[in-house]
């Protein structure tokens, strides 16, 4: 008789089914025989996978600290992990007694090391390892890729210290438990239903694209903060335009009539467009799924053409003037900085003094739930065309928010899909042509023509994706 489900690995030979007891009359190594042909030859890959992982954490401990201040290396490493592996195999208390065994020997282990390195990183990678082993009878491949994760951390012990002391500071750290706050406390206590007139108004809907946009600006923001002042403009560009694409404009616009930087601001100011087509993804997925499919080909487009056209053109500009920051990542004399404020070259804004206020993602909410209410009262009362026109008119000032209220209406066949991508390409044609005139204003005309060849492309080679995607619907 054939057994239907296999049990648990640990009570796998205390079974009883007749395919796992073998009854012998010979000689007693018979039976010894009959029981090792039964072993599945799976049981023996989570020994593997601990064996590895004990190896993998046990070498990095070993590199890391010489003999005398060594708590354990390499092979207690690998042993602790088959330890652990083998306590899951034969059950949650053989796991529960191996855990006291060996954080009673860590405790021994740091009161006789304690003079020499007070530190607590190696014990507790100690007890991950065991705990790790554990897991790979369950979960291998997970086991496996936390402890690649382990192994990353402890070997990227001074690059973490000297971010969360010499980059981060008080303010950022303020800023990251408020936005943690409000994505992890706030959102989950928000109702997930349609409010409001026309049933236009979705408060966690709403507060998740906040959240989505600020994670993103705040990646941006980082960016900026440590890549920013040594890598050149590109970079700077780059990064503040998730933070604000307008606001990055606004700079380097200004920066290349007080400096005469006008290559190299070029690059970053369309390297800084780029964040509009990934924030777009970004609030599509979350505000409207159904019609991501037919939107991100076109934005990809989109994005390599202005990339290509950012670092052509620097690569170019650079060859003839090689003296001019305007290289690919390549440190100018005067780095770019995030926050501060000022005419004065080397003083360029590139985005906002804090990573996350609660004042602007208050207003961000407001902004996208007028979009959301206007859209939905224009398709209701006006039309859908009149959907379209909504979306640029809120194109002006914000791309996403022009954009917001088509894709939500597209996703809950208010209008046709085929109409909601023209309402965002005319969102971001209008912000484009926001961008050009910012970049009139705050520096040349030479400035904005020069922006104007490599943005319009882009948003030519974008509309003309959706155009063709629009007509197949």
């Amino acid at each position: 008789m054939a057994t239907t489900a296999r049990p648990r690995r640990w009570m796998h030979y205390a079974a009883t089914g007749a395919d796992e007891v073998v009854v012998t009359r010979g000689h007693p190594s018979a039976a010894a025989g009959a029981k090792l042909a039964s072993v599945d030859p799976s049981d023996f890959w989570p020994f593997v996978y601990a064996l590895a992982i004990g190896l993998l954490i046990g070498f990095e401990r070993e590199r890391s600290h010489p003999p005398s201040r060594r708590l354990a290396g390499s092979r207690s490493f690998a042993l602790v992990g088959l330890v652990g592996a083998a306590a899951a195999f034969l059950g949650p208390w053989a796991v529960v007694a191996g855990l006291a065994t060996v954080g009673a020997l860590v405790l021994l282990g740091y009161w006789q090391t304690s003079a020499a390195d007070p530190g607590t990183t190696t014990e507790v990678a100690l007890l991950a390892t065991y705990l790790l082993g554990a897991m790979t009878v369950d979960h291998a491949p997970l086991a496996a890729a936390l402890a690649i994760v382990t192994t990353v951390l402890l070997r990227s012990k001074g690059t973490i210290h000297a971010f969360a002391r010499e980059v981060v500071t008080d303010a950022e750290l303020e800023d990251a438990l408020k936005f943690l706050v409000l994505a992890f406390v706030v959102l989950p206590l928000l109702p997930d239903k349609d409010l409001g007139p026309y049933g236009a108004l979705n408060p966690h809907r709403i507060w998740l694209i906040v959240v989505t946009l600020t994670g993103i600006s705040w990646v941006g923001y980082i960016a900026v903060r440590t890549l920013g002042a040594r890598r050149g403009l590109l970079v700077t560009g780059l990064a503040g335009g998730f933070v604000s694409a307008s606001a990055t404009t606004a700079a380097m616009a200004r920066r290349s009539r007080l400096t005469g930087e006008r290559d190299a601001t070029v690059s970053a100011t369309l390297l800084a467009s780029l964040a509009t087509f990934v924030q777009l993804i970004g609030i599509v997925a979350v505000a409207a799924p159904s019609i991501l499919a037919d939107l991100w080909p076109a934005a990809v487009v989109g994005a390599l053409v202005i990339a290509l056209l950012a670092l052509v053109g620097a690569r170019l500009r650079r060859r003839d003037s090689p003296s001019e920051d305007g290289g690919a990542g390549v440190a100018g004399p005067e780095p770019a900085q995030i926050g501060a404020r000022g005419d004065e070259p080397g003083e360029d804004v590139v985005a906002a003094d804090r990573p996350f206020a609660l004042k602007p993602a208050l207003v961000l909410a407001t902004i996208l739930t007028i979009a959301l209410f206007v859209g939905r009262w224009a398709a209701e009362v006006l039309g859908p065309d009149w959907v379209i026109v909504v979306a640029g008119a809120a194109g002006l000032a914000d791309a996403h928010a022009g954009a917001l209220g088509p894709a939500t209406l597209a996703d809950a066949d208010v209008i046709t899909v085929a109409a909601g991508l023209v309402g965002i390409a005319t969102a971001v044609v209008a912000n484009t042509a926001t961008k050009l005139v910012i970049a009139l204003a705050a520096g040349s005309w030479r400035f904005a023509l020069r922006v104007a060849f490599g943005l319009v492309p882009g948003v030519a080679a974008f509309f003309a994706v959706l155009a063709v995607t629009a007509t197949r619907l």
